[in-house]
């Protein structure tokens, strides 16, 4: 076969503007039994009982190779659909072809298809399988000049179904008013490229034709109870993008379905009569007058419709409600189709409190009212529907955030009476006892079976915990384990800040340790050992002896004095020491001493100053 060099090739596209009625159609029809497709359609072998490549089946079904069955485009019952086994192309891979007669010179036309990759991605096939790949081809009645063509590109397979919808536009040639539609394989063979093909279709296609009236609007709505609509001028306004002349013919119809010519509305606008019923109206349009009548030629424009709507009836209400508080249901009617609904706080008049919305949900009890209306125009019912909203109040509870001292239990309560209780703790009385921190809630429900749940963060302060205690000289120093905001005392003295207490006697002592939050303080006895730093034995009986003070409280009591040379001056095994700075009945010199003093198994090393 020898194509001709002038030929007008187009990508895929669909039809911009408007189209006429359908031209061709092949849907390969429905039954439970296969056919074959007529001779010379296609270049492939019908095989129905197990098509492999380079052969086809059209079926209602289609249970080979894992292929997805039962997949008809057209939903019809048993609804056919054509199913190819594409091959390597040996074979020309042209595997449709047909005639479309009838058609008009010099016109513009859409031809279009479903297609779809009838094997889902499969585990069997090298990367799940070869996509489909189609080219479309719409050549002249010789078969020798290609007037459009365009290619598909790879599909892949899906894991549902997936039709999809490719066209062509292309436009005959004068004296031409028939062309051959092609459909070749540009895959290759193997595992994969199977492909199903339903929906044939081939329309006109003109210039995008709107018809408007003064106001610019498509449509005219009147309330049934405002009289007969009055004569209308409708324009129509083509886009230019196919047609560079036009010719009209106008229509009307009572019910959008069947169309009848208006006789002599010839021109680009049409006034109506007075109407008392509703009425559509469009037109036909062509670039040539002589195919203005003909539907195989001509276009279709949008629909003007002159509608007179009936008033709605009042809306049907699903129910009164009663709802908590934190529980906001709307309240519902329903209306027919096309129906919309406005929600008002009077019977009649009142306020407007939500329009164009079936449900409605107030924020406060009361009695509210649905009025219906036409979703085209305020042809609303005459009366409204009552619903009645009533909303429980909640128990009033309200958060808290409490302190607690570590080991000390503490009461928390609800704070609200009249309502049962249930902590999430399990207990179910309006206090609970408590001996840990966390966050504790209690779910308030009122005899109306409302609910509101109160929520308790409980902090812990930490006691503190004494690390050691110890004498320094005069000091009595405290130290803890944990950081706090911590006061201390003494011998159940008042509280200070510092944890440094001076104290000159030694002695048996009681530290107290406590936060400055009222918590209960912790308390240690502690023996305070003072070794004075000097004497003076001058007679003068101030402070004529070394003596150490609070050796009573102690179990196990030695003590030596040295001199400078580490000759003993003094020792005692006694629970009381005092030495008057003689040696031997000699007075000392004044110099520093030293001591050795060990206590219940604690040594103390230092020295002492003897003045005279």
């Amino acid at each position: 076969m020898c194509l001709s060099l002038q030929k007008s090739v187009a990508q895929l596209g669909f039809c911009s503007g408007n189209s006429g009625d359908i031209i061709f159609s092949e849907t390969f029809g429905a039954g439970t039994n296969d056919i074959a497709l007529p001779p010379g359609t296609t270049t492939y072998i019908y095989n129905p009982s197990f098509p492999i490549d380079g052969q086809y089946l059209v079926s209602n079904n289609s249970e080979f190779f894992g292929w997805h069955t039962n997949v008809d485009h057209t939903g019809d019952e048993n609804g056919r659909y054509f199913t190819i086994n594409a091959d390597d192309s040996t074979n020309g891979g042209e595997f449709f072809t047909t005639k479309i007669n009838g058609l008009c010179q010099n016109t513009s036309y859409e031809f279009s298809a479903w297609l779809l990759n009838i094997l889902p991605p499969s585990p069997h096939c090298p990367n799940g399988g070869i996509p489909i790949n189609v080219k479309f081809q719409i050549l002249d009645s010789t078969d020798g000049t290609v007037l459009a063509e365009g290619d598909t590109g790879a599909i892949p397979g899906t894991q549902i179904p997936n039709w999809e919808q490719y066209g062509l536009l292309f436009t005959t040639k004068p004296s031409e008013t028939s062309v051959i539609l092609k459909m070749l394989n540009n895959g290759i063979g193997g595992c994969g490229n199977d492909l199903a093909i339903d929906d044939i279709v081939f329309k006109s296609c003109g210039d995008l034709i709107s018809l408007t009236d003064h106001f610019g609007e498509n449509i005219l709505a009147q309330c049934e109870d405002e009289g007969v609509i009055l004569s209308t001028t409708i324009t129509a306004t083509p886009d230019f993008s196919i047609y560079s002349s036009h010719a009209y013919q106008w229509q009307e119809s009572a019910d959008a379905i069947t169309w009848i010519d208006i006789v002599g509305e010839t021109s680009n606008t049409y006034t109506t009569p007075t109407l008392i019923d509703s009425r559509y109206f469009r037109v036909k349009v062509a670039e040539d007058p002589i195919n203005v009548s003909n539907d195989l030629c001509n276009v279709i424009s949008e629909v003007f419709s002159a509608l007179i709507i009936p008033i709605a009836a009042a809306p049907q209400s699903t129910g009164d409600l009663i709802v908590c508080a934190n529980e906001p249901l709307p309240l519902r009617v329903t209306t027919p189709e096309n129906q919309v609904v406005n929600w008002y706080d009077a019977p009649s008049g009142g306020n407007l409190l939500l329009a164009h919305s079936n449900v409605f949900t107030p924020t406060s009890s009361g009695t509210y009212y649905a009025a219906a209306s036409s979703e085209l125009t305020d042809c609303f019912s005459a009366s409204r529907t009552a619903v009645t909203y009533t909303m429980n109040e909640l128990p009033a509870v309200y958060d808290e955030q409490i302190i607690m001292c570590e080991n000390v239990p503490l009461f928390v309560s609800a704070g609200v009476s009249k309502v049962s209780y249930l902590w999430n703790t399990g207990e179910i009385t309006s206090e609970i006892e408590i001996n840990q921190p966390g966050i504790y809630t209690m779910t308030a429900t009122n005899q109306n079976g409302c609910s509101s749940v109160k929520t308790i963060m409980v902090d812990q302060i930490d006691q503190p915990i004494i690390e050691s205690i110890r004498s320094t000289n005069e000091d009595i120093i405290v130290r803890t384990v944990n950081n706090g905001d911590f006061e201390y005392a003494i011998d159940g003295g008042s509280f200070q800040s510092s944890p440094v207490f001076e104290i000159q006697r030694s002695g048996k002592y009681t530290i107290s340790v406590r936060g400055k939050t009222n918590c209960p303080a912790v308390s240690q006895e502690f023996l305070h050992f003072v070794i004075p730093k000097y004497f003076s034995p001058n007679g003068d009986a101030i402070n004529d002896t070394f003596e150490l003070q609070g050796l009573e409280f102690f179990s196990d009591v030695e003590v030596q004095i040295f001199n400078r040379y580490g000759n003993l001056m003094a020792q005692s095994v006694s629970s009381s020491f005092s030495w008057d700075g003689t040696f031997n009945g000699t007075r000392l010199p004044s110099s520093d001493y030293w001591y050795a003093i060990r206590v219940d198994g604690q040594l103390f090393k230092g020295h002492f100053a003897l003045r005279r």
